[in-house]
């Protein structure tokens, strides 16, 4: 399955505003904004402002394209697909 992408302006309380809604199956899983001059020798890089889900964490790394973010994410979500436990199985079930 593929990611989706918007673009979105972020209030981050800098100059760094240009962001992307990263939606996995019609759902928000992540957040990412692009590092303005404001951020001295990261300025053009993607970071990674916030996970939901299986996506939150303390990893906030930034990226040099927003196709290596993509794949960064995607990475994880098939992890969080290996990871995840299999249901119960369903009694008296032929």
């Amino acid at each position: 399955m593929t990611l989706d992408l918007q673009l979105v302006r972020v209030q981050t309380g800098f100059e760094d505003e240009e962001g992307r809604l990263v939606f996995a199956d019609g759902r928000l899983i992540a957040v990412l904004v692009r590092l303005s001059d404001q951020q001295e020798g990261l300025a053009g890089l993607w970071f990674y402002e916030h996970g939901f889900g299986p996506f939150n964490g303390h990893a906030h790394p930034t990226f040099e394209s927003l196709e290596a973010a993509l794949a960064w994410i995607e990475q994880r979500r098939s992890q969080a697909r290996l990871a995840a436990p299999l249901p119960p199985p369903i009694i008296g079930e032929p």
